[in-house]
């Protein structure tokens, strides 16, 4: 579906062509393994076998394009099978990775775990000083910049127009990891960058009921090569998940916009909080990045952080000790959650360069009255 359409009405319509046969609006879930031909090599629509393709999963991926301004995306599995393919459709033993230094850990795993014995290097560096992502790329072998903004956990901003003039100057790919903001607040291939990455797990998919990942590309030839792999190792999305992001995505816009609205308005409840050392939230004025954020994001989006003050103890009290806020890992869904990075997202980092500290809790913040959310972190603050 073209630019000329709105983002919500293209989040609504984009791939989602009504069903021909019956007239539902709903297109249909193609639950399907294989597809009969008409004759030795006659694919009726292109369809051979699922894990080349399927209609329900080529909607979302026709959705995904379109939202993120995209020439081609694919969907995935999980946000990590999209990265590994991605990483392996343009990397090779010898190559260089430079990351930011606050990202999911899942994704420095994946990188320090795999790609690194596999021959691949890495360098991480903070996102937000343009000189020392300058000083770390390698002019001969660096192929790969990889940066997450809004980041995991601590809200670093990264100016992503800045960041692809950098990488330009030696051809280096620019990755950003678009989960936090969802591509309502933020569209980096607008911007200059060439791939986009999502968690479709969490805002997109949006009701915690689902598990994918999606890669955006820009470049045909790219394309190429993150299809071969989507189809040659097979780490796509079935059909039931595709169509529950698919149906996520459709209030995307709505839920997010309540996401950012709620967060706002709690995190300026937290500051000079006299239980907090510090609130992590680029909405607020003094949050450092707040300008790039409000230049390339269209609001700030659901995700607060927060460092405790005591220490270990008290952080872990108060992410336990919350009724609306539940417990868990994971973000972005409509009811609101609460975790301690350190020792969940996160504890694949410890004693690295990216460890998160350990008064740090990390608040997805729903969608439920701002007024009962406001009052349950508030009540567990004054608990400690």
């Amino acid at each position: 579906m073209t630019e000329q359409f709105a983002f919500p009405t293209r989040a609504i319509h984009a791939g989602q062509e009504f069903d021909p046969t019956t007239g539902a609006v709903v297109p249909p879930i193609y639950m399907t393994s294989t597809f009969v031909q008409d004759g030795i090599g006659g694919f009726r629509g292109g369809y051979e076998y699922n894990r080349g393709g399927n209609p329900t999963r080529d909607s979302l991926q026709e959705l995904l394009a379109s939202l993120e301004g995209g020439l081609k995306a694919f969907s995935f599995a999980s946000g990590l099978a999209g990265e590994d393919t991605l990483l392996r459709s343009v990397l090779k033993p010898g190559d260089h990775i430079v990351m930011g230094n606050d990202v999911y850990g899942g994704t420095h795993r994946l990188v320090s775990r795999v790609f690194i014995p596999w021959g691949v290097s890495l360098s991480t560096v903070n996102m937000s000083d343009l000189d020392a992502v300058r000083a770390a790329i390698r002019p001969d072998s660096t192929k790969v910049l990889w940066i997450e903004t809004p980041s995991n956990p601590l809200m670093k901003i990264s100016d992503i127009a800045a960041l692809v003039e950098i990488a330009k100057q030696t051809g280096i790919l620019v990755v950003v990891d678009n989960t936090f903001a969802s591509p309502y607040l933020q569209q980096p291939l607008s911007l200059g960058a060439d791939v986009v990455v999502h968690s479709t797990t969490k805002y997109l998919g949006g009701h915690s009921d689902v598990l994918g990942g999606a890669v955006i590309v820009n470049s045909e030839e790219l394309a190429e090569k993150v299809g071969f792999l989507q189809f040659g190792v097979g780490a796509v999305s079935g059909a039931m998940d595709a169509w529950l992001t698919v149906r996520g995505i459709k209030t995307l816009a709505v839920r997010v916009d309540r996401h950012s609205s709620n967060a706002q308005s709690i995190a300026e409840r937290l500051v000079g909080h006299p239980k907090l050392d510090a609130v992590y939230y680029p909405g607020l004025p003094d949050h450092p990045g707040h300008d790039i954020a409000a230049r390339q994001m269209k609001a700030f989006g659901g995700m607060i952080s927060v460092a405790v003050k005591g220490g270990v103890g008290p952080a872990k009290r108060f992410a336990e000790s919350m009724e609306l806020f539940q417990l868990a890992e994971s973000l972005g869904g409509v009811e609101s959650l609460v975790c301690y990075p350190s020792d969940m997202t996160h504890a694949s980092v410890r004693g690295t360069d990216l460890e998160v500290p350990e008064n740090v809790v990390r608040l997805s913040v729903g969608i439920e009255d701002v007024g009962d959310l406001t009052a349950d972190v508030l009540g567990a603050l004054d608990r400690l």
